[in-house]
């Protein structure tokens, strides 16, 4: 049998494939009484962690906040209705990000003296630690759908409250936060309008 080539280009997804990560997936603010199991968290980051981040700096940090008591920890620094629905949920995922990231650059990215772009250079540091970060928050998004999960991503939190409570002592600093389960499509809306292509992108 003759084996693939190592050049050989990657095939589209099939319409199905596209449909659940994209055209077919949603943002859910309800969900169903299923639990996530522990190894499917785990393979979320085994999948997750394969993808891009500049100079392989990989800064997420993911705290997976699934029992009754870790979430009574987390409710008080939510904002308005994201409280119930975090409850509800399954999961909920801290996304934070390490801003002493590049002390693993030498085990992360070898080739090169790496850490030495960043010491020193809080801006430096800042910046990339955001944006990796939530890149590698994107590819959870993405992976939980390849694995058959929704998501629910949200921004209303107390920042400094979430970080006293479940970062305390460490270098992580929190990004966003993430529902994950399997989510309650009799409950969602109609999709919300999205721009054309000449509102948000140029060919130049």
């Amino acid at each position: 049998m003759a084996q693939a080539s190592d050049n050989a280009l990657p095939q589209r997804l099939s319409a199905a494939a596209i449909d659940q990560l994209f055209l077919e997936a949603r943002t859910h603010n309800a969900w169903l009484d299923k639990p996530v199991a522990d190894e499917t968290l785990h393979e979320l980051i085994d999948l997750l962690k394969m993808a891009p981040t500049s100079a392989n700096c990989s800064p997420a940090r993911f705290y997976f906040v699934k029992s009754k008591e870790a979430k009574q920890r987390l409710k008080p620094f939510l904002s308005g209705n994201n409280a119930e629905k975090t409850i509800q949920a399954p999961v909920c995922a801290i996304i934070g990000q390490d801003m002493e990231f590049y002390e693993r650059l030498p085990e992360l990215f070898p080739h090169t003296d790496a850490r030495s772009w960043f010491v020193g250079n809080q801006s430096k540091i800042d910046e990339t630690a955001f944006r990796n970060s939530t890149l590698q928050g994107a590819y959870l998004i993405l992976a939980a759908r390849a694995l058959g999960l929704d998501c629910g991503p949200m921004s209303g939190f107390d920042v400094a409250g979430v970080e006293r409570e479940f970062f305390a002592g460490t270098s992580i600093r929190a990004n966003f936060l993430c529902n994950i389960g399997y989510g309650d499509s009799s409950a969602l809306r109609p999709r919300s309008p999205r721009f054309a292509f000449e509102d948000m992108a140029k060919i130049i």
